[in-house]
């Protein structure tokens, strides 16, 4: 049956790859995504699948369902396709887009005679305040059994772990006035920022080696003979577990509202961006998705790298079995969120990548559905870690 899926991918290859030119030669920025959304919306539902769109008041997420006449399970694949601002698709999610899309529409065509629903996910601004953390609070991966998505990057490994995230602003007001001839009569909302950095830096010493806190002054004053009324810093807050973040928000904002308190300022502290859990590798899943990777592929897929960045991802993996493994683009100084990467895309090994990441995930899917044991093993071992919550 999986050649049957080669076959299928063959078909309909060039569309896919058109695609992803089309894509990466607009590039369009989170929650702005409207031709992308409507291009791969379009091509889903000319193989079948019911699409709704603008679905968590998202006005560029959809949904795309294929429900076959024999019951089985729902297999999800997560289709990202935001792109970074100037340097367009530098993290390769035209490339995500296609293969998740793709994938879906060619398990679509075994669906009636295995038995189970094919869903594509469409889920906007990955990189700035991603979508699949409301689609987790909304219960929309609550009929899902497993969901599935493969990242471009320069070399194949294994999906892995990710670090929790927080988006904290800390916004000082303070009182304006001439800086001298009568500074005594100001409040400086800098200062309370400049203590909070220097707070921050010295907590690092007794923070664990899994923390990472970096941040900006993104407004400090508006010129160098007016005391600052008003000044914001934002940071990222991560660490490997979900805990752990919410350990350290509450040491920094301790910091925060200390540096207020130094200087006399009033201090508002906000998320300017949603939440990101950890990611929690389902490793049944993992090994069934690598396993078909090697039997495709003619590059070596690696052992899950240390990743220090943070991913919505790691959300869905807190609520449904999940994986999030890395396709190479063969070359190993590859660098993402750059334009060498977006334009790697399009090569003839991007369409390679593209090939044999559609065809794993379809692959995995076709397995979770054919297997009843590895499903039963994929939701033990998540029921297990929803349980014990091991990382």
């Amino acid at each position: 049956m999986k050649e049957k899926l080669k076959a299928e991918l063959d078909q309909i290859m060039p569309d896919l790859w058109n695609m992803n030119l089309r894509l990466y030669e607009n590039p369009e920025l989170g929650d702005q995504e409207y031709e992308a959304m409507k291009l791969l919306t379009g091509f889903l539902r000319s193989h079948g699948f019911a699409v709704e769109t603008g679905i968590v008041n998202r006005p560029t997420a959809f949904r795309a369902t294929y429900k076959s006449k024999k019951p089985g399970p729902a297999v999800c694949f997560l289709a990202e396709y935001d792109a970074l601002p100037e340097i367009g698709h530098g993290c390769g999610h035209n490339l995500i887009g296609t293969m998740s899309t793709g994938a879906g529409v060619i398990l679509s065509k075994l669906a009636d005679a295995v038995g189970g629903t094919v869903i594509v996910l469409g889920t906007p601004a990955e990189e700035t305040n991603g979508a699949k953390v409301p689609m987790c609070e909304q219960g929309i991966f609550a009929d899902i059994d497993v969901a599935l998505m493969v990242h471009p990057a320069g070399c194949s490994h294994e999906s892995g772990q990710s670090l929790a995230m927080d988006a904290l602003q800390y916004a000082y007001t303070g009182k304006a006035a001439h800086a001298a001839s009568s500074p005594e009569m100001g409040i400086n909302a800098l200062d309370s920022v400049i203590q909070l950095f220097n707070g921050i830096n010295a907590l690092r010493q007794h923070l664990p080696s899994d923390v990472r806190i970096h941040g900006i002054i993104s407004e400090g004053g508006k010129a160098a003979n007016i005391v600052p009324d008003y000044a914001v810093a934002r940071f990222y807050i991560r660490a490997s577990t979900r805990e752990r973040v919410d350990e350290t928000v509450k040491k920094v904002n301790q910091i925060a509202r200390g540096a207020a308190m130094m200087t006399g300022a009033s201090l508002e502290i906000s998320n300017y961006e949603l939440s990101y859990d950890n990611m929690i590798t389902n490793q049944a899943l993992s090994a069934a998705f690598t396993k078909n990777l090697r039997q495709i592929s003619s590059q070596p897929v690696l052992p899950a790298k240390r990743e220090y960045g943070s991913i919505d991802m790691g959300n869905v993996s807190h609520v449904v079995p999940a994986i999030h493994p890395y396709i190479g683009l063969n070359d190993g100084n590859l660098v993402a969120h750059t334009k060498e990467f977006a334009d790697k895309t399009v090569t003839e090994q991007g369409r390679k990548t593209l090939y044999e990441g559609a065809l794993a995930l379809a692959m995995t899917g076709y397995d979770v559905m054919a297997d009843p044991s590895l499903l039963q093993a994929i939701k033990d071992e998540f029921d297990h870690w929803k349980n014990n919550k091991l990382y």
